[in-house]
């Protein structure tokens, strides 16, 4: 499960309990990426809300095109836990393969369109080398048709995968 002590659903005070039920009543479950920050209940309910935002709320980026980014940032980090969650909700929206081969080596994979291919170029790059970034980059993803919010918002998915990453990673999660 987690290298560090966690807090069970029938252990857990009131404002944990509540956070608790509100994953479960939205999510089905709750996920050992969640339940690692039971000893940090304001964290959780932080995270919570940003991961909420960054890939439910409003944004031009689909929500295919979020879960692809957030699968190459993963296996950019060898994060094998964000990978398997990301791509299996990515596998609501493209067949099985084309996410395999998403996490193995995007750049071989044919059938991303341009506008994608420049978004999980970026999100590689910022991933492995964020010092290399520079406004090229930037602009090569407007040469691709997106927005600066979209720029905005591939930059906080990149950037929030890379968070996750290093907490379940550093957590043994």
């Amino acid at each position: 499960m987690a290298w560090i002590d966690t807090i069970d659903l029938e252990d857990a005070d009131d404002e944990l309990r509540d956070l608790y039920d509100e994953i479960i009543d939205t999510r089905g479950k709750l996920s050992n990426i969640l339940k690692v920050h039971s000893l940090n209940p304001a964290a959780l309910a932080d995270h919570l809300q940003l991961y909420d935002t960054l890939l439910f709320g409003r944004s031009d980026l689909r929500r295919a095109e979020r879960e692809a980014i957030s699968v190459v940032v993963s296996a950019a980090n060898n994060c094998p836990y964000c990978v398997e969650h990301h791509a299996e909700a990515l596998a609501a929206y493209w067949d099985e393969a084309r996410v395999e081969q998403l996490a193995t080596d995007h750049t071989a994979l044919e059938t991303l369109d341009d506008r994608l291919r420049a978004a999980c170029d970026v999100a590689a790059l910022l991933t492995r080398s964020p010092d290399a970034m520079t406004e090229a980059h930037v602009d090569r993803l407007r040469d691709a048709g997106w927005s600066d919010r979209s720029v905005l918002d591939i930059v906080l998915i990149t950037a929030y995968f890379n968070f996750v990453n290093r907490i379940a990673t550093g957590l043994g999660v």
